[in-house]
């Protein structure tokens, strides 16, 4: 099975490596062409010169980009190359509108799309451990199974095109109200007095343990947000979820009480650091002085 990645950001750097080493890796392509030449002198896999050239020569085309319309401007370059037995996995997070849309243009090819959105962090993709949320055909899900698995400790098929997006859509409300209690309950124990590193290291191995935490707890309290997911895109999931929950004819308030906090954050320019730099704030609701 041949299989190419269009987006080599930070995610999907670390996925086309896990493809390599899994001898599946056949091209790269990224709109910054440079990121693609070097992870294809790193692997020996082509930097392919557009996303039509790695459809016509692969079976699995992976795709991670970073909103609705880079997904579709991808889909529209790929049309030219694809073909009748291609898959197109989406792994991006995007609206499932969007994914329905991105298979609908595929489909007159005779290629198929899943929307494969993932959980699991920048380590989980480096680690090959993401958890994937697939919607599509069961057929095709079977047949690019053998990439997906390369990239993931877990896939579960979530239904049709659409699905996989609205588990992730939440997956990030879940992760938005678990960031907002996490950063006020340590600003809250660091104005108590307490020594954070043993708060982060007990509570990890309790009833309040979660991934946020322990991934991030001792590095948020250092201020060291280096990237693993970026606030910014943060927001524009967040934004996602209030839109499918307005369409659902409901609300969703713990996303509009902290979506206001996350974009204080990129006011202050903090927008490409994680999202645990909503630590930064929380610490200002004990003021010392």
């Amino acid at each position: 099975m041949k299989v190419g990645v269009v987006g080599l950001g930070a995610m999907g750097a670390p996925m086309a490596r896990n493809l390599h080493r899994a001898g599946l890796l056949a091209q790269v392509w990224n709109r910054s062409a440079d990121k693609a030449q070097a992870l294809a002198a790193e692997t020996g896999c082509i930097a392919a010169p557009d996303p039509e050239s790695l459809a016509r020569a692969c079976a699995v085309v992976i795709s991670c980009v970073s909103a609705d319309q880079d997904l579709l401007a991808v889909v529209d370059a790929l049309l030219p190359g694809a073909h009748a037995g291609l898959i197109v996995c989406d792994c991006s997070t995007i609206a499932a509108d969007t994914a329905r849309e991105a298979a609908q243009r595929l489909a007159a090819t005779g290629t198929a799309f899943l929307d494969t959105p993932v959980s699991g962090g920048v380590e989980g993709a480096q680690k090959g451990t993401l958890s994937v949320m697939a919607g599509g055909e069961a057929a095709a899900l079977d047949r690019a199974r053998p990439a997906l698995e390369a990239i993931s400790a877990r896939i579960t098929h979530m239904g049709p095109v659409g699905s996989g997006q609205a588990t992730k859509a939440v997956n990030q409300i879940m992760c938005a109200g678990i960031g907002l209690a996490v950063t006020e309950a340590l600003a809250f124990g660091g104005a108590l007095g307490l020594d954070l590193d043993k708060v982060v290291d007990v509570v990890s191995a309790g009833a309040a343990g979660n991934w946020f935490v322990e991934k991030r707890g001792h590095t948020m309290i250092r201020d060291d947000n280096a990237v693993g997911f970026k606030t910014r895109l943060l927001i524009k999931d967040l934004e996602i979820c209030l839109a499918m929950a307005r369409a659902a004819g409901g609300r969703l308030p713990t996303v509009e009480t902290v979506l206001p906090q996350y974009r204080r954050l990129v006011d202050e320019g903090f927008g490409d650091e994680d999202h645990s730099a909503l630590f930064r704030l929380q610490r200002g609701l004990f003021p010392k002085d």
